[in-house]
């Protein structure tokens, strides 16, 4: 203990204590409170919500996670950090951290939420922020759209090249600003509408509703919607300083590779700060090869805040988040 009565720590053993995870500290300390749900993904039997996966955990229902088991003790446990510390370096003093595990290219295992009876909730979100009435049933049909029955969050489905789901995206339709990948979710495979006849251009969206607020928008012209291949990224694009070190994102050289017909790449990225940003360095990355048309919203921040206007539809305003509006 120091001298002015706080306990101080070595760095080591607070370093230490940083590198412990929550599953080995569960299977060690806690084996009874540990469920397998399936794979390499378990959860915890007091709070079934709380999703163990990779070396992260999120706690669903709370809306946040952390990394180790020190943010667990914290956050979910609420211990203050001193004792966080000790229950760590006391019972587990001898832990060592496991050799880093040689990366196998092993499949993902999307855990998609269980689905509700209707999707009486998510047409009605959707139909409020604009969307085309037959559009969200054309989606619904075809399985890239559907209401989960814990929080009625709509749950935007992207499939791989053989149909099956390989990434989920849920989004709350109670207000709230909730937004999270399923676990387990491939990004290679966001979601999409691809034309009916193959074409040689594609549009990019951030989000899902972006890009059906602009199917929506074409169909409100007259045009054929499903003349176009549209694609989003499975949310916001995060260029890295250096535009050297910057990647296209992983949707988008999916897409491009399986699709060679690919000519003009159609930006319509957000209006804001980090939308610009995005679209200047895909410009940057993608010029040498394709066309590249910068075309975002004519009004608003987005698309949807577009299709709004052009609807005249006053937007709604999010809730803040609370554990029952996810």
């Amino acid at each position: 203990m120091g001298s002015n009565g706080y306990v101080q720590f070595d760095p080591a053993v607070i370093k230490q204590a940083r590198q412990i995870d929550l599953l080995s500290y569960l299977q060690r300390y806690e084996p009874s409170n540990l469920k397998r749900v399936a794979g390499n993904v378990y959860c915890t039997r007091k709070h079934d919500s709380l999703k163990i996966s990779n070396g992260k955990w999120y706690w669903w229902s709370r809306g946040f996670g952390g990394y180790s088991a020190l943010d667990y003790l914290m956050k979910v446990r609420e211990l203050g950090f001193v004792e966080a510390v000790q229950t760590l370096t006391g019972d587990m003093g001898d832990w060592k951290p496991p050799p880093p595990a040689v990366k196998k290219d092993e499949p993902k295992v999307l855990l998609l939420p269980q689905k509700n009876k209707d999707c009486n909730r998510v047409i009605q979100y959707l139909f409020g922020r604009g969307i085309d009435y037959q559009l969200i049933q054309e989606c619904i049909s075809d399985g890239t759209l559907y209401e989960s029955a814990d929080y009625h969050n709509a749950v935007f489905i992207g499939k791989d090249e053989s149909g099956t789901p390989k990434y989920a995206a849920l989004r709350s339709t109670l207000g709230s600003t909730f937004k999270q990948d399923a676990s387990g979710s491939d990004k290679r495979y966001s979601f999409r509408l691809l034309a009916r006849e193959p074409t040689d251009i594609v549009h990019l969206f951030e989000a899902a509703i972006d890009l059906l607020s602009y199917a929506t928008y074409l169909k409100c012209e007259g045009k054929d919607y499903k003349s176009e291949s549209l694609l989003s990224l499975s949310g916001v694009y995060q260029p890295k300083k250096e535009m050297k070190d910057s990647k296209i994102p992983i949707a988008l050289t999916t897409f491009l590779s399986a699709n060679s017909q690919i000519k003009t790449i159609v930006l319509h990225l957000d209006n804001d700060k980090v939308g610009r940003l995005c679209t200047a360095t895909l410009k940057e990355l993608l010029q040498k090869d394709y066309k590249i048309v910068d075309d975002p919203p004519p009004v608003g921040k987005d698309f949807n805040d577009f299709l709004l206007s052009y609807l005249e539809i006053a937007r709604p305003m999010p809730k803040r988040e609370s554990s029952d509006a996810r």
